[in-house]
């Protein structure tokens, strides 16, 4: 396999050649991908398949791989109650040029599309039967039991990287210890959810993690649209009125406000306000 860079460095696969990793999941697979189907992001390849279905394709770094594996897609395939695609199949290999493997994972297609990217600029129309499919989704999994450790961003998620994430951007006299570590898909946002017919896809970084993780998570996807944001608040009360909820989101808050925060972030001051907020509530239990 061969990339116009070393392959021991992070690459964006929106701008990389990917011709031969697809004709080797081809291959693989004894499928063909179409074309005009292909969706590239940072550090994946999608695409619908001859047979009605879906390949998604992944580069991950040796030391972005824990011990528990990077089979998140297939191991989802266990939960119950959970709204997601039905797991097909995969190929794994490693990458003979550097410290990279490659995986692609072969699900069946969504119900519909997904609803925006990542962080959305626009209120989506979602039926209220859509909010209690999410619901469902997210309550069902929780009641879960994994051994599995969630990777958002592929970081393993540990008390000692929450604390660091919160204490870099709010500093403070209160605690950050978690109480319930619950299964999490923990890449909740926009454009991981389908609508108007829900389901929750991208499982790669799935397992145990904070409380309320995914509900924090969705809701600072949600921040430039302020109704959406608190719908997200309203239909996930019980999280984010937890004391997890609120050190989750002061987690998710620090993402937005970081070193690596944009200036023209539109979400930035409707996280720096529920950071404020959320700081006096747990300064004052």
């Amino acid at each position: 396999m061969t990339l116009s860079v070393s392959t021991g460095q992070a690459v964006d696969l929106r701008v990389q050649p990917v011709d031969e990793v697809l004709d080797r999941v081809e291959r693989s697979l004894q499928v063909r991908l179409l074309p005009e189907t292909v969706v590239r992001k940072r550090r994946s390849v999608g695409a619908r398949t001859n047979r009605d279905t879906w390949v998604r394709v992944e580069r991950r770094l040796l030391d972005k791989i824990t011990d528990q594996g990077w089979n998140g897609t297939e191991s989802a395939a266990r939960l119950e109650g959970v709204a997601l695609p039905t797991w097909q199949g995969c190929v794994v290999w490693r990458d003979a040029d550097g410290p990279v493997m490659w995986r692609a994972d072969e699900t069946d297609l969504l119900p519909a599309a997904p609803v925006g990217s990542a962080v959305l600029t626009e209120a989506p129309k979602l039926p209220d039967a859509w909010w209690e499919a999410l619901n469902a989704s997210l309550d069902a999994l929780a009641a879960h039991q994994t051994r599995r450790i969630a990777t958002p961003d592929t970081d393993t998620i540990t008390q000692e990287l929450v604390t660091e994430s919160i204490r870099s951007v709010f500093p403070g006299d209160f605690d950050t210890t978690v109480q319930r570590w619950v299964p999490a898909h923990a890449d909740m946002n926009w454009a991981n959810v389908t609508a108007p017919t829900f389901a929750l896809f991208d499982w790669e970084d799935w397992g145990n993690a904070p409380r309320a993780l995914d509900s924090a998570s969705l809701w600072a996807s949600s921040l430039a649209v302020p109704a959406l944001a608190d719908r997200v608040q309203q239909e996930r009360r019980r999280d984010f009125e937890s004391r997890d909820g609120k050190l989750m989101t002061l987690f998710v808050c620090s993402k937005v406000l970081g070193p690596y925060a944009h200036p023209e972030d539109p979400r930035l001051e409707p996280a720096r306000r529920m950071a404020e907020q959320v700081i006096e509530e747990l300064q004052a239990r």
